[in-house]
């Protein structure tokens, strides 16, 4: 339940989006290329970020680059 209380969390880091075409998943109304995100959580697949939606939710990270 962890995930919950994520919003709230402090700010781990900021990424860049670099792209948003996805082959298997629709996450172009979610994220927008050159736009910043801030990260609220990581692990080694995935980073967890507040996106369009202003919500915490969970992308690969081969979408983003660290500024």
């Amino acid at each position: 339940m962890i995930h919950k209380s994520w919003e709230k969390n402090q700010t781990i880091k900021h990424l860049k989006c670099v792209h948003a075409d996805a082959k298997k998943f629709v996450v172009d109304t979610m994220l927008t290329p050159g736009k910043t995100y801030e990260v609220k959580n990581e692990t080694d697949e995935f980073y967890f970020i507040i996106d369009n939606s202003n919500r915490v939710a969970g992308f690969k990270k081969e979408y983003f680059e660290e500024i």
